[in-house]
C-alpha cells in the first residue's frame, strides 16, 4: 500500500517538474499577417486552425473582408434579437399574420410562412451579389489616417464581439425552446425588467 502511494506521489510530482521544450514550428509564430490590424493583446495573432499559412495578401484581404461582413451581420442580428423584445411594428408580415403575433428569436422560424423565408433569402442574396445598398455619405464624419486605422480595429472588435453574442443568443434561445424556463427567467433581457412593463 505504502508502495502504491509513494508511486502516485511521484507521479504526481513528475507532472508539475519543468520540462524540456522545444522550439515550435506554428503558423503563429511564422504568418506573415502577425502585424495585421486586429492583431490585439491578450490573444495576438489567433490563428489556431493555421489558415493564413501560406497565403498571399490578396487571399489574407478576401479573409479580412469577409470577417467584417460577418461581424457586421452580427452586429445586425444582435439588434434584430432585442428590439422585438420591447417593440413590434404595427401592421401584418403576411395577410393574415401580425407582426406581434410572431414569437422572438428560434421560435419565428416555424411561424414565418415559406414565401416570407423565400423574400428574405433572395433580399439577402441580391445585397451581397450586388456589394452594398448604397454609398451613404450622409453621416460619415472626416477623419485622419490615424484615426481611420483606430475606426477599423474597433469595427473589427466590435464585429467579433457580436458573433459570440449572437452564438450565444442562439444557444439560450434554442436551449430555451427545448426546455421551457430553464434559467427559471421569463424574458431574454432580465436585467431590464421595466421594459416588460
Amino acid at each position: 500500500m505504502k508502495l502504491a502511494i509513494a508511486a502516485l506521489l511521484a507521479g504526481s510530482a513528475a507532472a508539475f517538474a519543468p520540462s524540456a521544450s522545444k522550439p515550435s514550428s506554428s503558423a503563429l509564430r511564422e504568418s506573415a499577417f502577425k502585424d495585421a490590424l486586429g492583431v490585439v493583446a491578450p490573444t495576438g495573432f489567433f490563428d489556431p486552425a493555421g489558415l493564413t499559412g501560406g497565403i498571399d495578401q490578396a487571399k489574407f484581404d478576401q479573409y479580412r473582408t469577409s470577417e467584417l461582413k460577418h461581424g457586421r451581420v452580427c452586429m445586425l442580428a444582435v439588434l434584430g434579437y432585442i428590439v422585438p423584445e420591447i417593440y413590434r411594428f404595427p401592421g401584418e408580415v403576411t395577410p393574415g399574420l401580425k407582426f406581434a403575433d410572431v414569437p422572438n428569436g428560434v421560435a419565428a422560424i416555424n411561424a414565418i410562412p415559406f414565401l416570407g423565408w423565400a423574400q428574405i433569402f433572395f433580399l439577402i442574396g441580391a445585397v451581397d451579389y450586388y456589394g452594398v445598398l448604397g454609398d451613404f455619405e450622409a453621416g460619415k464624419k472626416p477623419v485622419g489616417k490615424s484615426d481611420f486605422a483606430e475606426l477599423q480595429l474597433n469595427e473589427l472588435q466590435n464585429g467579433r464581439l457580436a458573433m459570440l453574442a449572437t452564438l450565444e443568443l442562439l444557444r439560450h434561445d434554442s436551449q430555451n425552446l427545448v426546455s421551457p424556463g430553464f434559467d427559471g427567467l421569463d424574458h431574454l433581457i432580465t436585467g431590464l425588467p421595466f421594459l416588460y412593463e
